[in-house]
């Protein structure tokens, strides 16, 4: 958020939510994992972040940062701009970011409004399809064009290891990339991923049904008929994966 913060207000928020912690799952097996408070950790007294004072208050002093954070305009436009990127493109329209913003504030932060806002909005279908697809997004998509469930997320982990998004494990606090840069340069990598699956599955899948399936429209002459003349079921079914429609949202 560019809310004009600084250091101080990071650090102010920190000693705010001192003492936030979770059970440790060996400690307790049942509530492992779960939120709790130790006011013996928590640093006492009133803080000010962003220019608003909060007075001591145990664990209700940090819920209330938050609360207010959550609904600071900032936030509301961070938020916009991020699924905007997601989902449109790079560079979303401002307009389209102002009115993203505007429905997370008059929703109270309500995500499904956010979506819905999103899915109606007219930029998201007229942007040409030039988005990248993350990852972890291609490969869950490559699954679902293949009707294959894995039975292990072994695989599945290590898979997106290799194509740079492992799981749970960003590069920064802010997260993976969501530009079309960051990715471009492990297609490489979904080649050989695409190889793997299909050769596992080409047995059980019709290439042909799987365009339907999984591009149906959005399926270009050229595409289908490069799947049609492939030399095999692996090969085409690693064609489809890597067709430029495939790796677009």
């Amino acid at each position: 958020m560019r809310t004009g913060y600084t250091q101080t207000d990071v650090t102010n928020f920190a000693k705010v939510i001192t003492g936030w912690s979770i059970i440790p799952p060996r400690q307790d097996p049942e509530r492992g994992g779960e939120f709790t408070f130790n006011p013996r950790m928590h640093e006492p007294g009133a803080h000010t972040v962003i220019g608003r004072t909060y007075p001591e208050g145990g664990v209700e002093q940090g819920r209330a940062v938050l609360a207010d954070l959550a609904r600071h305009p900032a936030t509301a436009r961070h938020i916009a701009a991020k699924l905007a990127r997601a989902f449109v493109a790079d560079a979303p329209p401002p307009a389209l970011v102002d009115r993203l913003a505007k429905r997370f504030l008059d929703s109270e932060g309500n995500l499904k409004e956010l979506a819905r806002a999103l899915a109606s909005a007219p930029e998201a279908w007229a942007a040409p399809r030039t988005k990248l697809k993350a990852p972890g997004t291609w490969f869950v998509a490559a699954l679902r064009a293949i009707g294959i469930t894995p039975p292990d997320i072994r695989p599945v982990i290590q898979a997106q290891n290799m194509l740079g998004e492992p799981l749970w494990r960003p590069p920064a606090p802010k997260g993976f990339s969501d530009g079309n840069s960051a990715w471009m340069d492990g297609i490489s990598e979904r080649v050989d991923v695409a190889n793997a699956l299909a050769g596992r599955v080409a047995a059980l899948v019709d290439p042909e049904a799987a365009v339907d399936t999984a591009l149906g429209p959005l399926a270009s002459v050229e595409t289908r008929q490069t799947i049609a003349r492939a030399a095999s079921r692996p090969q085409a079914l690693a064609l489809l994966l890597m067709a430029p429609e495939f790796q677009r949202s």
